[in-house]
């Protein structure tokens, strides 16, 4: 499949401002997808996380790292209007904190997938060096589109 971009995303995902954390998806196959966040003062976590020393949440960057997840998932069924749900986040490690000016390039691949669930694990890079990692766990939930 070639690359998405986020008007692309935003008809497989359900997340929208200020959540939606996928910008790009540069490549995407049976098993592995790779996706980008380009991360701006402009976000609304900086005006509090930390007014002086702005940093990206982990938990944001894990978000992100389970919607690129999700954009697999959920392009592997013409059910689209499903909800993928977090269930499980294991093994998260940070290694370098997320600024302004950095561009997450996440990288996931699939460990399971059933049609209800899926379990990925992957890495957020930076310039090329490594500044996160999980496995998370989605489960697919109910339409996302009122009245279905």
């Amino acid at each position: 499949m070639a690359a998405l971009d986020v008007l692309e995303i935003r008809k497989i995902l359900p997340h929208r401002y200020p959540f939606l954390l996928v910008d790009r998806i540069e490549e995407i196959e049976e098993d592995r997808i790779v996706g980008i966040k380009n991360v701006t003062i402009n976000e609304p976590f900086f005006a509090g996380h930390f007014p002086d020393f702005p940093v990206m949440p982990g938990v944001l960057i894990v978000e992100a790292m389970a919607q690129v997840a999700g954009v697999l998932a959920l392009s592997k069924t013409d059910d689209r209007d499903r909800a993928v749900l977090l269930a499980t986040i294991e093994n998260a490690r940070f290694r370098r904190p997320v600024v302004p000016g950095d561009q997450l390039r996440i990288e996931m691949k699939v460990d399971k997938l059933k049609a209800s669930v899926a379990k990925m694990s992957g890495k957020a890079t930076v310039d090329g060096a490594i500044v996160a990692e999980v496995t998370v766990m989605c489960k697919m939930g109910p339409k996302t589109v009122p009245g279905s």
